[in-house]
């Protein structure tokens, strides 16, 4: 392990030690770390496609829409190695929203997550994507061939 020191403001240094009480962080170097995992997986995520993460996929959606819930599963069939997991909730007469659990490569996530997005009767969609540490044999990644 290494050690780092940092010289920050005062001010600065307040406002830190504010978020890290308020995040619960027990020292400063735990909130460190983690921001700095935060920050070195995300950019991993928009550097290069193939970097492996896991998304959540959450849209609403008016259940009405012509056989919009059948192309919304087909979506999913088709990238059956992309979507784990699926949740459906009906929240008014209208309207779904359902969250789809994403595994594979960044890219691979994004390209699915824009195709369901832009599905005629999707009105709202977002996508976050969460960066894979561990080996993928332990979330059952799929190896490529």
């Amino acid at each position: 392990m290494q050690r780092l020191t940092i010289s920050l403001s005062d001010e600065l240094a307040a406002a830190f030690d504010e978020l890290m009480q308020a995040r619960g962080y027990s020292s400063r170097s735990e909130a460190v770390r983690d921001m700095l995992r935060r920050e070195l997986g995300e950019n991993d995520l928009t550097a290069g496609g193939d970097a492996p993460c896991v998304g959540v996929l959450s849209y609403v959606f008016d259940h009405h829409q012509r056989q919009l819930s059948s192309r919304l599963t087909s979506l999913q069939h088709d990238h059956h190695d992309l979507a784990i997991a699926t949740m459906h909730a009906h929240i008014s007469h209208d309207d779904c929203v359902e969250t789809v659990i994403l595994r594979g490569s960044a890219a691979e996530v994004r390209d699915f997550a824009n195709s369901v997005i832009a599905e005629t009767g999707v009105r709202h969609g977002n996508v976050q994507l969460i960066p894979v540490q561990q080996a993928p044999s332990l979330l059952g990644w799929r190896r490529k061939r």
